[in-house]
């Protein structure tokens, strides 16, 4: 059996028909193994072992991507991360699983950890048997012969985004701080809003500006669970439409006492004169618990009901995204009609809920 997936490199670097060809820059984290991998040798069996030098470098360029990194690998935990941490590399790697349960679990446990589907990972392991095995658990998950990787890694169109925004140069930083939060929040006496109430959140939500375009089309192509259609838009499309006096795009951003979590949230909404369409909302799965996302929605109703205008919504159903089909009902959507595959929500504007009490909410005129 075969380790990649449709649209994925085939073994030897050969890659599928272009129909085929996956989206670029789809890899959100790559996880490695570390003997012979990551370092030559066996550190159980070696004992001092040294990193590649070639694969430092490469960690440190996916870094400055914006693209995550972990560790799947059978070892001794206290033993390997010695080793990680006398190289200076400790540090790059969120939710390492290094220990002795099989890989196909370890991609489970840093995909739910991190909050982002399997289908953003790549898997890095010079063991064919390891790269099968994830592989038949994981089918969408990209495994790549460690042989190859410093060329997959470095040239393939998976691990090649568009832009290198500020978010994607402080990437790590920021989910470093939400493994942070959520310590905190398993260590907390307090639950619930009275937890988010210690968190001093304040959430902007100002119109695009052109700086923000590169960073809003990330947005659409890297956002799966919480995106009202799936649609993604490119920078040229968005910056015509933040152009246009007949469309409002708004940015979403938050921060708390553990630091900022960036630019998190998006919604593009076509302003009629008596209709307004919301054609997209969406927002990062990092802040899928802080309930913002309903926050956003509140206040676009609010904009709306002012400028005395009915407000309407488009969802699509992508398999992934029920929850924004849940948080439109529960801000009182209903459906009143189906354009092929686009559900037609309409707001009942009488009942637009304030912002949480936990929540400190900054708007621009709009």
């Amino acid at each position: 059996m075969s380790s990649r997936t449709p649209g994925t490199a085939a073994p030897g670097g050969r890659r599928d028909t272009p129909r085929d060809k996956p989206p670029r820059g789809r890899v959100k984290c790559v996880v490695w193994d570390l003997d012979d991998t990551l370092w030559d040798g066996v550190l159980l069996e070696d004992g001092d072992v040294t990193p590649r030098p070639h694969l430092v470098a490469l960690i440190e360029a996916l870094d400055a991507r914006g693209i995550l990194q972990s560790i799947a690998s059978k070892n001794d935990h206290d033993a390997a991360w010695a080793v990680l941490t006398r190289c200076g590399l400790a540090d790059y790697f969120l939710h390492p699983q290094i220990n002795w349960n099989p890989k196909s679990a370890s991609i489970a446990e840093i995909a739910g950890a991190l909050n982002i589907g399997v289908d953003s990972l790549a898997f890095v392991d010079d063991q064919p048997f390891e790269r099968e095995e994830v592989a038949f658990r994981h089918p969408q998950v990209l495994c790549v012969d460690a042989c190859e990787a410093a060329t997959a890694l470095t040239e393939w169109e998976e691990f090649q985004p568009r832009f290198r925004t500020d978010e994607s140069r402080h990437r790590r930083a920021m989910y470093q701080s939400g493994l942070a939060r959520d310590q905190a929040e398993k260590a907390a006496t307090a639950t619930g809003e009275d937890f988010l109430a210690t968190l001093d959140m304040v959430f902007t939500l100002t119109p695009a500006a052109e700086e923000d375009l590169q960073r809003a089309e990330e947005l659409t192509i890297r956002t799966n669970q919480l995106n009202s259609t799936g649609r993604t838009y490119s920078y040229e499309e968005l910056k015509v439409l933040c152009q246009s006096p007949d469309h409002l795009l708004l940015v979403a951003e938050l921060e708390d006492r553990f630091g900022p979590y960036g630019k998190i949230g998006l919604a593009l909404i076509e302003t009629g004169e008596t209709v307004w369409r919301l054609r997209l909302l969406l927002m990062s799965c990092r802040v899928m618990s802080r309930g913002v996302g309903a926050v956003l929605l509140n206040h676009i109703m609010t904009l709306a009901r002012d400028n005395r205008a009915r407000l309407q919504a488009e969802f699509v159903e992508t398999g992934r995204n029920r929850m924004m089909f849940v948080t439109y009902r529960f801000a009182g959507f209903r459906e009143v009609a189906r354009e092929a595959d686009t559900v037609l929500l309409e707001a009942d504007l009488t009942r637009v809920q304030p912002p949480p009490r936990h929540l400190t909410v900054v708007t621009d005129p709009t």
